[in-house]
């Protein structure tokens, strides 16, 4: 029980206006995660601490997650404070969505870019299978200005579904900078007025050859288009408000979003194994999660520096840090009594991340020493 007191603790400092049982059901939840790598609510009651049964643990998580209106403004703060962010972000938004029986579970997203693999910050789960609208993006967008202001935006990246022309005025207006892909087929005028597929545009480059097109005028709003053939009749078409020769540079960054579902889903959280379809309540699961993501991924952070992660002879490299940090700290929890003091340090990083965790690292490098 030692482990779960430290973790609350360090919980508290952040969420200090929630009562103890709160902050325990939160360590026992992010505990639950990091042994039993999945959010499965029954297989997490498996392993909560104490002496109740485990049908009396699946009650206390249901009730957390179904009557709890977590804090989701706090939750965002937390993760920032665990994170030595530069100065201003590039933040991606995007959806990641399945189907549990004939439920359609629909997630649209706002999560930092870091390191190969982007931070979740803020969410919204849709209670349909279709895109995200206008207002729900802006929703999302103005929870994080009113939370850490347009300054802390260097751009924001987004794939071919976030385009509209409400959208973008919004974006021009609130003098957010943006990086977007824009389909093929997308129409643009061509010098003489005629509305074109915006690839006919590009189609005298050769494979790998990229050029600015300037200022067009897309769906009513002056922006940059840019775009590259990347394979024979494929093109990368971006539209973006500042710098157009620094946009595939920007852009590139975009996947790391990609790489964050995949950490929560299949190499990591394994999102796909609950029951739960109701969107409140998969907001609340998703809170839990995005706290042991910061926790994990900043371990991971920490530990790649005492021992690298392994390159691969494609040049990628073996796992992300999100996963090294995962392996570590559970490997930390499953032999808790032998590695407590390693643990605390490791929690310090809840409590603040940005501060050099020389001791963390001098413990890592010991044990990867013997």
């Amino acid at each position: 029980m030692e482990e779960l007191s430290v973790l609350c603790l360090a919980l508290k400092v952040h969420f200090n206006p929630w009562n103890l049982a709160r902050i325990k059901c939160l360590s026992q939840l992010v505990r639950a995660v990091i042994l039993t790598r999945t959010i499965n609510l029954s297989r997490m009651s498996e392993v909560f601490q104490g002496a109740s049964k485990q049908s009396s643990h699946y009650k206390r998580i249901c009730r957390f997650i179904s009557d709890f209106d977590l804090p989701f403004d706090s939750v965002a703060r937390f993760v920032v404070s665990v994170f030595p962010f530069p100065d201003k972000w590039h933040i991606a938004i995007d959806r990641t969505n399945w189907k549990f029986g004939k439920s359609s579970i629909n997630v649209l997203s706002l999560a930092i870019c870091y390191k190969g693999t982007s931070i979740p910050l803020l969410w919204k789960t849709l209670d349909r299978k279709a895109n995200s609208t206008t207002s729900e993006r802006i929703e999302l967008m103005d929870r994080f200005l009113e939370l850490f202001g347009k300054e802390k935006i260097f751009s924001l990246l987004a794939d071919r579904e976030f385009v509209g022309k409400d959208w973008l005025r919004y974006l021009l207006l609130k003098e957010i900078a943006f990086t977007i892909r824009i389909k093929r087929n997308f129409k643009i005028a061509n010098h003489k007025g005629e509305m074109k597929s915006v690839y006919t545009f590009f189609k005298d480059l050769h494979v790998g050859e990229m050029k600015s097109l300037g200022k067009k005028n897309v769906l009513g709003s002056a922006v940059y288009v840019v775009g590259a053939k990347t394979k024979k009749d494929e093109y990368l078409i971006l539209i973006t408000d500042k710098q157009p020769e620094k946009a595939f540079d920007r852009y590139s960054r975009r996947q790391e979003i990609e790489t964050m579902f995949g950490c929560l889903k299949t190499r990591g959280f394994n999102f796909e194994d609950t029951h739960i379809t109701k969107p409140d309540r998969i907001d609340n699961l998703i809170a839990v999660m995005a706290i042991a993501f910061a926790w994990i991924h900043r371990t991971g952070d920490i530990f790649e520096e005492v021992e690298p992660i392994e390159i691969k002879k494609h040049g990628f490299k073996a796992k992300s840090i999100f996963r090294h940090g995962y392996d570590y700290l559970r490997r930390l929890v499953v032999n808790i009594k032998d590695r407590m003091r390693e643990f605390w340090y490791s929690v310090m990083l809840i409590v603040d991340g940005k501060s050099p965790p020389n001791m963390l690292k001098n413990m890592m490098g010991r044990v990867k020493n013997v």
